[in-house]
């Protein structure tokens, strides 16, 4: 039966250590760089500048497409997706082989609850085959996207890896009704260092009865923008699960010395390229999450 919410699940799961501890680990900033001509690779750590609460900061390391990564995989299930995510799961095996040996997925699904369908595994077959069995669920009910965010963070307070990447990706019509405010959504990200990309599969509300723009309406628009992230537009839903994917795995992890400061307080972060990188890559863009907290 599917009745174990992801809140339930993990309630009497073990804690882990934080990644950010005052004086013990180092700030780590997830960075993609975008240009009219595709992704940016090769950057080293002198063609970046970060800033922290607007202190420039010195770059300690920086990698690209070598730390692991604990994805987790959020689909819509209400009832406009079901066709496109039939497209999705048809994909799943060829997107997954973006990624690498040591990164983990884990698979859930909301509507108006959160469900989590498959904890995280590092076998890419198995991932694959979960994926698939999202389209024989039944599809229907509401759409509560921030409410499911929030809850698939909270699964990775007690079962990501310190030492790894995290990212969301949610498949959604980006049409949900209110579940969560989002400055919460966005702290709890900012708090387990979680980025959050999403595919935006669009439907037609008046057909489904999805939600209109409204008071009590939500997008994952901004919880994307704060922690760093990207959406597509998914015409081709099953061609941009790969793609994103890709663009995932190919963001460079940047490293600092974390400030002094009272632990549990807000730090603004903030990424770019230095004037000799910017003039080299005209029009490139730079996405990074814009704060985190001290421990």
């Amino acid at each position: 039966m599917r009745t174990l919410a992801l809140l339930a699940l993990i309630a009497a799961l073990p804690a882990q250590d934080p990644v950010f501890r005052t004086g013990v680990a180092l700030v780590r900033v997830d960075a993609q760089v975008s240009s009219p001509a595709g992704i940016v690779e090769g950057l080293q750590a002198e063609d970046f500048i970060v800033k922290d609460n607007g202190q420039p900061q010195a770059i300690k390391y920086c990698t690209q497409d070598e730390d692991p990564l604990d994805l987790l995989l959020l689909f819509d299930i209400s009832e406009s997706m079901k066709p496109s995510i039939r497209r999705v799961a048809a994909s799943a095996r060829t997107a997954l082989s973006e990624l690498r040996k040591g990164d983990r997925i884990a698979v859930a699904d909301f509507n108006t609850d959160a469900y989590l369908m498959a904890g995280f595994t590092d076998d890419l077959d198995e991932a694959a085959d979960n994926v698939s069995r999202v389209v024989d669920l039944r599809f229907g009910g509401g759409t509560h996207i921030l409410g499911a965010i929030n809850e698939a963070a909270k699964y990775f307070e007690k079962n990501s890896d310190p030492h790894k990447r995290r990212a969301i990706l949610v498949f959604t019509d980006d049409e949900g009704q209110f579940s969560a405010r989002e400055k919460n959504v966005v702290d709890r990200m900012w708090q387990n260092d979680i980025l959050l990309c999403g595919l935006i599969i669009r439907s037609h509300p008046q057909q489904f009865g999805g939600a209109l723009p409204g008071p009590t309406s939500e997008d994952i628009l901004g919880v994307v923008e704060k922690t760093g992230g990207e959406t597509v537009d998914a015409d081709d839903p099953g061609h941009a699960f790969r793609e994103m994917l890709r663009r995932m795995r190919k963001r460079y992890s940047l490293y600092y010395e974390p400030p002094t400061g009272k632990p549990g307080s807000a730090r603004k972060v903030s990424v770019d390229l230095s004037p000799a990188a910017k003039l080299k890559y005209t029009g490139a863009q730079v996405f990074a999450r814009k704060g985190y907290f001290l421990k």
